[in-house]
């Protein structure tokens, strides 16, 4: 089977986007294929393959499923939606000249905003992100209530002070005040065991943070990714952590990641989140499955 695709990423988050829209197509055994697909040896090499599908409801233009490179499926992807959106108004001519779309999500229905550059091609996209949840329940965890600001034990090893919220996706936000501390290698050492902590039923991102001169630096440790350039939702979460803790005041924070910096907005009553951020591509192709 020849499978064409486009190579999409977002500050650096890379992404194998196939097309799908039409039901017939052969895509039912891709799944298998995920992990070999993300391969940066032996296959195109990615953080993840998206799958542009069918929409599910009346309203929405496409549907949007992930598959992370460990071949598991998370319920939202923020980057990758924004290059999904990207790449239907760029590739797929019904779709031509839209100044929005609404993409079906296993978060729900997202409305996704559309900024061209001088030569029209979709190049940003702000992604309305839904309301973020903080509740035990939504983000696997055992429990009533809300988890902020709530200690986690590593075997004795180190103890973490945190802030669990839900994006469509599970979320640990750790702040780091101490500036000499790695955020990199905090993540990168203690991601694996915050991610498969048994506290979380369903495992979790896990997002080291630490503000200074007005703008989040983050590192994300993301659940069946690992370490990446960027995560959309983990920014969203963070900035709804850092709102509920009171870290920072107005709506609007900058998240600088290590592939660059998306715009997140957070209503006051947490009502809702937004994200603005680029989507680029790389290169479109055909690999034979």
């Amino acid at each position: 089977m020849d499978l064409p695709f486009r190579k999409y990423h977002g500050l650096g988050n890379d992404f194998i986007v196939v097309f799908a829209l039409d039901p017939l197509e052969p895509l039912d055994q891709l799944d298998a294929h995920a992990i070999e697909l993300c391969d940066r040896h032996r296959g195109v090499g990615a953080d993840g393959v998206l799958l542009v599908l069918p929409a599910r409801g009346s309203g929405s233009q496409a549907t949007m499923r992930v598959l992370n490179a460990d071949g598991s499926e998370p319920e939202m992807c923020g980057n990758g939606l924004r290059c999904v959106a990207a790449a239907l108004a760029n590739h797929h001519a019904p779709l031509a000249g839209r100044a929005e779309l609404l993409i079906d999500t296993g978060a729900g229905a997202l409305r996704c905003l559309l900024f061209r550059d001088p030569g029209d091609d979709v190049n940003e996209v702000e992604v309305e992100m839904g309301q973020p949840s903080l509740e035990r329940s939504d983000i696997g965890l055992e429990g009533d209530g809300r988890f902020v600001q709530e200690q986690i034990e590593l075997d004795g090893s180190r103890s973490f002070v945190g802030t669990a919220v839900s994006m469509g996706n599970p979320h640990f936000v750790i702040f780091i005040d101490d500036p000499d501390e790695d955020l990199r290698q905090l993540a990168l050492h203690f991601g694996p065991l915050l991610e498969s902590h048994p506290l979380f039923a369903n495992r979790t991102n896990v997002e080291f943070a630490r503000i200074a001169a007005g703008e989040m630096e983050l590192w994300v440790w993301e659940r069946g990714c690992g370490l990446t350039q960027a995560c959309g939702t983990g920014a969203c979460a963070a900035a709804v952590a850092a709102k509920v803790t009171e870290r920072f005041v107005g709506h609007r924070q900058i998240v600088r990641l290590p592939g660059g910096k998306l715009d997140i907005s957070v209503a006051d009553d947490l009502s809702g989140v937004r994200m603005r951020g680029p989507a680029v591509e790389v290169y479109s192709g055909t690999i034979t499955l």
